[in-house]
């Protein structure tokens, strides 16, 4: 199970990663355009609100393969739980208040590593 939760640990930070890129570098492109279900125009207006979504997202990944490199067994099992609340919370608020697909995309792969942490 230890290996499961390390496992869904890296997929929730290479996905939140990904996030980020895609919102701070791919934003008005045809990919970002495509992903988050935006006009170009749209896009347009909201670049510099993205970007700095985007790297929250980074600083999430970054929390998380920080626990799995750190080299205390108990701190990093602690700092792995804080950044995945964090992104099921995160989840959780976006699919509240912008799409309910976010809850599947963000929320559920956090959830089930917490679920496998424990």
């Amino acid at each position: 199970m230890k290996i499961l939760g390390l496992t869904l640990v890296a997929i929730v930070a290479i996905e939140h990663f990904i996030i980020m890129y895609v919102e701070m570098y791919l934003w008005k492109q045809p990919t970002g355009l495509k992903i988050f279900r935006n006009t170009f125009e749209k896009a347009q207006q909201t670049a510099v609100l993205a970007a700095n979504q985007g790297l929250y997202n980074g600083f999430l990944a970054a929390g998380l393969v920080w626990g799995l490199f750190h080299s205390d067994d108990a701190v990093a099992y602690q700092i792995k739980m804080f950044f995945l609340v964090c992104v099921i919370i995160a989840g959780f608020y976006g699919a509240y208040s912008v799409n309910r697909r976010i809850f599947f995309v963000q929320a559920l792969p956090a959830i089930l590593a917490v679920i496998a942490m424990l």
